[in-house]
Protein backbone atom coordinates (compact mmCIF):
# COMPACT_ATOMS: atom_id res chain seq x y z
CA UNK A 1 0.00 0.00 0.00
CA UNK A 2 1.60 3.41 -0.94
CA UNK A 3 1.76 5.95 1.28
CA UNK A 4 -0.85 8.43 -0.11
CA UNK A 5 -3.58 5.24 0.24
CA UNK A 6 -2.14 4.92 3.70
CA UNK A 7 -2.58 8.69 4.28
CA UNK A 8 -6.52 8.24 2.74
CA UNK A 9 -6.99 5.07 4.71
CA UNK A 10 -5.91 6.55 8.07
CA UNK A 11 -8.01 9.74 7.39
CA UNK A 12 -11.21 7.43 7.01
CA UNK A 13 -9.96 5.35 10.15
CA UNK A 14 -9.68 8.28 12.68
CA UNK A 15 -12.97 9.97 11.25
CA UNK A 16 -14.81 6.64 11.62
CA UNK A 17 -13.39 6.11 15.05
CA UNK A 18 -14.32 9.97 15.90
CA UNK A 19 -18.23 9.72 14.27
CA UNK A 20 -18.71 5.89 16.33
CA UNK A 21 -17.06 7.20 19.19
CA UNK A 22 -18.92 10.45 19.72
CA UNK A 23 -22.21 8.44 18.96
CA UNK A 24 -21.50 5.75 21.48
CA UNK A 25 -22.13 8.32 24.05
CA UNK A 26 -25.80 8.79 23.80
CA UNK A 27 -26.67 5.61 22.22
CA UNK A 28 -28.20 3.58 24.87
CA UNK A 29 -30.72 0.76 23.32
CA UNK A 30 -30.06 -2.47 22.85
CA UNK A 31 -30.71 -1.58 18.68
CA UNK A 32 -27.59 0.27 18.84
CA UNK A 33 -25.41 -2.16 19.81
CA UNK A 34 -23.77 -2.87 16.25
CA UNK A 35 -22.72 0.54 16.69
CA UNK A 36 -20.28 -0.68 19.24
CA UNK A 37 -18.95 -3.64 17.51
CA UNK A 38 -17.82 -1.46 14.52
CA UNK A 39 -16.02 0.96 16.86
CA UNK A 40 -13.94 -2.08 18.53
CA UNK A 41 -13.07 -3.21 14.60
CA UNK A 42 -12.60 0.41 13.44
CA UNK A 43 -10.13 0.54 16.56
CA UNK A 44 -8.38 -2.85 15.74
CA UNK A 45 -7.88 -1.95 12.01
CA UNK A 46 -6.52 1.59 13.41
CA UNK A 47 -4.00 0.04 15.65
CA UNK A 48 -2.43 -1.41 12.68
CA UNK A 49 -2.84 1.63 10.25
CA UNK A 50 -0.83 3.75 13.18
CA UNK A 51 2.00 1.39 13.37
CA UNK A 52 2.33 1.57 9.50
CA UNK A 53 2.55 4.96 9.37
CA UNK A 54 5.06 5.66 12.26
CA UNK A 55 7.27 2.94 10.65
CA UNK A 56 7.32 4.45 7.47
CA UNK A 57 6.90 8.77 8.21
CA UNK A 58 8.83 8.71 11.38
CA UNK A 59 12.47 7.86 10.41
CA UNK A 60 12.29 10.21 7.33
CA UNK A 61 10.96 13.31 8.96
CA UNK A 62 14.18 12.27 11.55
CA UNK A 63 16.33 11.79 8.74
CA UNK A 64 15.12 14.99 6.85
CA UNK A 65 15.33 17.33 10.07
CA UNK A 66 11.59 18.13 9.28
CA UNK A 67 11.13 18.72 13.41
CA UNK A 68 8.17 20.57 13.19
CA UNK A 69 6.34 17.25 11.21
CA UNK A 70 7.88 14.47 13.48
CA UNK A 71 6.74 16.32 16.71
CA UNK A 72 3.49 16.72 15.70
CA UNK A 73 3.13 13.50 13.91
CA UNK A 74 4.58 12.26 17.65
CA UNK A 75 2.49 13.94 19.42
CA UNK A 76 -0.78 12.71 17.54
CA UNK A 77 0.57 9.14 17.67
CA UNK A 78 0.75 9.22 21.57
CA UNK A 79 -3.05 11.02 22.06
CA UNK A 80 -4.03 8.02 19.20
CA UNK A 81 -2.14 5.21 20.82
CA UNK A 82 -2.96 6.25 24.32
CA UNK A 83 -6.77 6.22 23.51
CA UNK A 84 -6.28 2.89 21.23
CA UNK A 85 -4.55 1.19 24.29
CA UNK A 86 -7.06 3.02 26.99
CA UNK A 87 -9.88 0.77 24.48
CA UNK A 88 -7.96 -2.35 24.26
CA UNK A 89 -7.28 -2.30 27.79
CA UNK A 90 -10.60 -1.96 29.05
CA UNK A 91 -11.71 -4.76 27.34
CA UNK A 92 -9.19 -7.49 27.56
CA UNK A 93 -8.76 -6.78 31.80
CA UNK A 94 -12.00 -7.53 32.67
CA UNK A 95 -12.65 -5.49 35.38
CA UNK A 96 -13.68 -1.70 36.11
CA UNK A 97 -10.19 0.35 35.74
CA UNK A 98 -9.63 3.27 37.43
CA UNK A 99 -6.88 5.81 37.56
CA UNK A 100 -6.97 8.57 40.08
CA UNK A 101 -10.28 10.26 39.65
CA UNK A 102 -11.08 8.82 36.01
CA UNK A 103 -12.03 5.05 34.63
CA UNK A 104 -9.65 4.00 31.78
CA UNK A 105 -12.59 4.07 29.46
CA UNK A 106 -12.73 8.26 30.43
CA UNK A 107 -9.23 8.53 29.83
CA UNK A 108 -9.48 6.61 26.40
CA UNK A 109 -12.44 9.24 25.32
CA UNK A 110 -10.72 12.30 27.01
CA UNK A 111 -7.35 10.70 24.89
CA UNK A 112 -9.82 10.92 21.61
CA UNK A 113 -11.17 14.11 22.24
CA UNK A 114 -7.80 16.09 21.90
CA UNK A 115 -6.26 14.38 19.31
CA UNK A 116 -9.31 16.24 16.83
CA UNK A 117 -7.63 19.46 16.88
CA UNK A 118 -4.54 17.84 16.47
CA UNK A 119 -5.71 16.28 13.39
CA UNK A 120 -6.80 19.43 12.10
CA UNK A 121 -3.99 21.28 12.31
CA UNK A 122 -1.89 17.85 10.92
CA UNK A 123 -3.85 17.96 7.97
CA UNK A 124 -4.27 21.98 7.38
CA UNK A 125 -0.75 22.90 5.93
CA UNK A 126 -1.06 20.80 2.66
CA UNK A 127 -1.90 16.55 3.65
CA UNK A 128 -5.41 17.26 3.38
CA UNK A 129 -4.50 17.31 -0.58
CA UNK A 130 -3.60 13.75 -0.44
CA UNK A 131 -6.55 12.68 0.94
CA UNK A 132 -8.32 13.83 -1.73
CA UNK A 133 -9.46 10.97 -4.26
CA UNK A 134 -7.81 10.57 -7.35
CA UNK A 135 -9.19 13.33 -9.96
CA UNK A 136 -11.81 11.19 -12.41
CA UNK A 137 -10.34 10.66 -15.97
CA UNK A 138 -6.61 10.09 -14.82
CA UNK A 139 -6.79 6.66 -15.37
CA UNK A 140 -6.32 6.13 -11.85
CA UNK A 141 -8.48 3.71 -9.70
CA UNK A 142 -7.60 1.64 -6.49
CA UNK A 143 -4.53 -0.58 -7.31
CA UNK A 144 -5.17 -4.44 -6.47
CA UNK A 145 -1.96 -3.70 -3.90
CA UNK A 146 -3.98 -1.12 -2.10
CA UNK A 147 -7.16 -3.30 -1.93
CA UNK A 148 -5.41 -6.23 -0.55
CA UNK A 149 -3.75 -4.03 1.66
CA UNK A 150 -6.96 -2.92 3.01
CA UNK A 151 -8.94 -6.03 3.15
CA UNK A 152 -6.08 -7.39 5.77
CA UNK A 153 -6.22 -3.95 7.95
CA UNK A 154 -9.89 -5.23 8.30
CA UNK A 155 -9.27 -8.63 8.87
CA UNK A 156 -6.62 -7.48 11.79
CA UNK A 157 -8.81 -5.54 12.98
CA UNK A 158 -11.35 -8.08 13.47
CA UNK A 159 -8.69 -10.42 14.52
CA UNK A 160 -7.43 -7.85 17.54
CA UNK A 161 -11.05 -7.00 18.66
CA UNK A 162 -11.84 -11.03 18.66
CA UNK A 163 -8.38 -11.39 20.68
CA UNK A 164 -9.73 -8.78 23.07
CA UNK A 165 -12.53 -10.17 23.84
CA UNK A 166 -11.60 -13.69 24.13
CA UNK A 167 -8.97 -12.37 26.53
CA UNK A 168 -11.62 -10.60 28.78
CA UNK A 169 -14.18 -13.80 28.84
CA UNK A 170 -10.56 -15.51 30.08
CA UNK A 171 -10.39 -13.25 33.08
CA UNK A 172 -13.80 -13.97 33.95
CA UNK A 173 -15.05 -10.19 32.82
CA UNK A 174 -18.53 -9.44 31.68
CA UNK A 175 -19.99 -6.00 30.11
CA UNK A 176 -23.30 -4.49 29.14
CA UNK A 177 -23.59 -4.11 24.70
CA UNK A 178 -21.98 -0.74 25.66
CA UNK A 179 -19.00 -1.79 26.70
CA UNK A 180 -19.72 -0.36 30.65
CA UNK A 181 -19.06 -2.80 33.46
CA UNK A 182 -21.68 -3.81 35.88
CA UNK A 183 -21.97 -2.79 39.18
CA UNK A 184 -23.86 -4.89 41.90
CA UNK A 185 -27.36 -4.42 41.08
CA UNK A 186 -29.66 -1.88 43.66
CA UNK A 187 -28.07 0.78 46.02
CA UNK A 188 -26.79 3.99 44.97
CA UNK A 189 -25.07 4.91 42.17
CA UNK A 190 -21.02 6.70 41.71
CA UNK A 191 -21.19 10.32 41.80
CA UNK A 192 -19.84 11.00 38.75
CA UNK A 193 -19.78 13.57 36.05
CA UNK A 194 -18.37 13.30 32.29
CA UNK A 195 -17.66 16.41 31.94
CA UNK A 196 -17.19 17.74 35.49
CA UNK A 197 -20.42 19.91 35.86
CA UNK A 198 -21.64 20.57 39.10
CA UNK A 199 -24.12 22.43 41.34
CA UNK A 200 -24.28 23.78 44.49
CA UNK A 201 -26.70 22.09 47.17
CA UNK A 202 -29.94 22.86 46.19
CA UNK A 203 -32.95 24.06 48.98
CA UNK A 204 -35.40 21.35 48.72
CA UNK A 205 -38.05 23.79 50.40
CA UNK A 206 -37.72 26.41 48.28
CA UNK A 207 -37.10 24.31 44.85
CA UNK A 208 -39.65 24.57 41.87
CA UNK A 209 -40.20 22.81 38.66
CA UNK A 210 -41.43 25.17 36.69
CA UNK A 211 -43.25 23.81 33.17
CA UNK A 212 -43.46 26.24 30.20
CA UNK A 213 -43.45 26.77 26.67
CA UNK A 214 -45.99 24.99 24.13
CA UNK A 215 -47.82 24.35 27.52
CA UNK A 216 -52.02 25.69 28.22
CA UNK A 217 -51.43 25.57 32.32
CA UNK A 218 -47.88 26.09 32.53
CA UNK A 219 -46.43 25.24 35.82
CA UNK A 220 -44.05 25.92 38.95
CA UNK A 221 -44.10 22.53 41.48
CA UNK A 222 -43.21 22.35 44.61
CA UNK A 223 -41.66 19.10 45.49
CA UNK A 224 -44.77 18.03 46.98
CA UNK A 225 -47.41 19.01 44.40
CA UNK A 226 -44.79 17.27 42.10
CA UNK A 227 -45.54 13.84 44.32
CA UNK A 228 -49.33 14.80 44.25
CA UNK A 229 -48.98 13.98 40.24
CA UNK A 230 -48.08 10.59 40.74
CA UNK A 231 -45.60 8.61 42.79
CA UNK A 232 -43.69 5.49 40.95
CA UNK A 233 -40.95 2.95 41.56
CA UNK A 234 -38.67 1.63 38.56
CA UNK A 235 -36.18 -1.07 38.27
CA UNK A 236 -33.80 1.03 35.07
CA UNK A 237 -30.20 0.63 34.14
CA UNK A 238 -27.98 3.62 34.78
CA UNK A 239 -25.49 3.06 31.89
CA UNK A 240 -22.36 6.14 32.52
CA UNK A 241 -20.20 6.85 29.48
CA UNK A 242 -17.34 6.93 32.40
CA UNK A 243 -17.53 3.14 31.98
CA UNK A 244 -20.11 1.63 34.72
CA UNK A 245 -24.11 0.28 34.63
CA UNK A 246 -26.26 -0.06 37.39
CA UNK A 247 -29.67 -1.41 37.64
CA UNK A 248 -31.15 -0.08 40.79
CA UNK A 249 -34.50 1.36 41.65
CA UNK A 250 -35.71 4.89 41.21
CA UNK A 251 -39.04 6.38 42.77
CA UNK A 252 -40.46 9.66 42.11
CA UNK A 253 -43.06 11.21 39.53
CA UNK A 254 -43.52 9.75 35.83
CA UNK A 255 -42.60 12.87 33.06
CA UNK A 256 -46.25 12.01 31.29
CA UNK A 257 -48.43 12.87 34.74
CA UNK A 258 -46.42 16.28 34.70
CA UNK A 259 -46.95 16.80 30.91
CA UNK A 260 -50.57 16.02 31.59
CA UNK A 261 -51.25 18.54 33.69
CA UNK A 262 -49.75 20.87 31.84
CA UNK A 263 -51.27 20.04 28.82
CA UNK A 264 -48.87 20.37 25.85
CA UNK A 265 -50.30 22.91 22.99
CA UNK A 266 -52.06 20.89 19.55
CA UNK A 267 -49.19 20.49 17.29
CA UNK A 268 -46.80 20.28 20.28
CA UNK A 269 -43.81 17.23 19.87
CA UNK A 270 -40.57 17.45 21.85
CA UNK A 271 -39.55 18.26 26.01
CA UNK A 272 -36.60 19.57 26.77
CA UNK A 273 -35.76 19.15 30.25
CA UNK A 274 -33.07 21.34 31.60
CA UNK A 275 -30.47 21.23 34.92
CA UNK A 276 -29.73 24.13 36.98
CA UNK A 277 -26.74 23.74 35.62
CA UNK A 278 -27.83 24.65 31.84
CA UNK A 279 -27.19 20.97 30.62
CA UNK A 280 -30.23 19.05 28.99
CA UNK A 281 -31.70 16.53 26.74
CA UNK A 282 -34.40 16.68 24.07
CA UNK A 283 -36.98 13.76 24.28
CA UNK A 284 -39.73 13.10 21.67
CA UNK A 285 -42.85 13.36 23.48
CA UNK A 286 -43.57 9.72 22.92
CA UNK A 287 -40.02 8.95 24.53
CA UNK A 288 -41.13 11.41 27.69
CA UNK A 289 -44.10 8.88 28.28
CA UNK A 290 -41.43 6.34 29.27
CA UNK A 291 -39.54 9.17 31.69
CA UNK A 292 -39.20 9.63 35.18
CA UNK A 293 -38.38 12.71 37.86
CA UNK A 294 -36.46 10.60 39.87
CA UNK A 295 -36.80 12.10 43.50
CA UNK A 296 -35.55 8.82 45.65
CA UNK A 297 -33.07 5.95 44.33
CA UNK A 298 -31.80 2.06 45.81
CA UNK A 299 -34.50 3.24 48.43
CA UNK A 300 -33.47 6.74 49.96
CA UNK A 301 -33.74 10.22 48.92
CA UNK A 302 -32.01 11.43 45.89
CA UNK A 303 -28.35 12.26 47.46
CA UNK A 304 -27.32 15.84 46.01
CA UNK A 305 -24.14 14.35 44.08
CA UNK A 306 -27.10 12.37 42.04
CA UNK A 307 -28.89 15.24 41.40
CA UNK A 308 -31.15 16.11 43.88
CA UNK A 309 -33.76 17.56 44.47
CA UNK A 310 -34.89 15.96 41.21
CA UNK A 311 -32.96 14.04 38.18
CA UNK A 312 -34.46 12.32 34.78
CA UNK A 313 -34.65 8.43 34.78
CA UNK A 314 -34.87 7.55 30.96
CA UNK A 315 -34.57 3.88 29.93
CA UNK A 316 -32.09 2.98 26.50
CA UNK A 317 -30.34 6.45 26.73
CA UNK A 318 -26.70 6.83 28.04
CA UNK A 319 -26.40 8.50 31.72
CA UNK A 320 -25.10 11.86 29.59
CA UNK A 321 -29.10 12.33 29.77
CA UNK A 322 -29.92 11.46 32.56
CA UNK A 323 -29.78 15.14 33.58
CA UNK A 324 -29.19 15.69 37.20
CA UNK A 325 -30.57 18.83 39.82
CA UNK A 326 -33.62 19.25 36.82
CA UNK A 327 -35.16 22.99 37.36
CA UNK A 328 -37.80 23.37 33.97
CA UNK A 329 -39.38 21.22 31.11
CA UNK A 330 -40.17 23.14 28.80
CA UNK A 331 -42.65 21.69 25.66
CA UNK A 332 -42.48 22.64 22.14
Amino acid sequence: MGGAALDRLLAVLLTAMLLTGLLTLRAGSPATGALFVLHGLLAGSLVIAVGLKLARSLPRAIRLRHWRSALLSMVLAILVVAALAGGFTWVASGRLLIVGPWTVLTLHVLAALVAIPIVAVHLLPRRWLVLRPPPSGTGRSISRRTAIGTLALAMGGAVAWLAANAIERAAGGSRRFTGSRWLPEGGIPPATTFFGESHEPIDAAAWRLHVDGAVLRPLALSLTELAQLGDEERMEVLDCTSGWALRTAWRGTPLSAVLEAAKPSAGAGHVTVRSATGWYARLGLDEADGALLATEVGGTALPHANGAPCRLVIRDRRGLEWVKWVSSVTVD
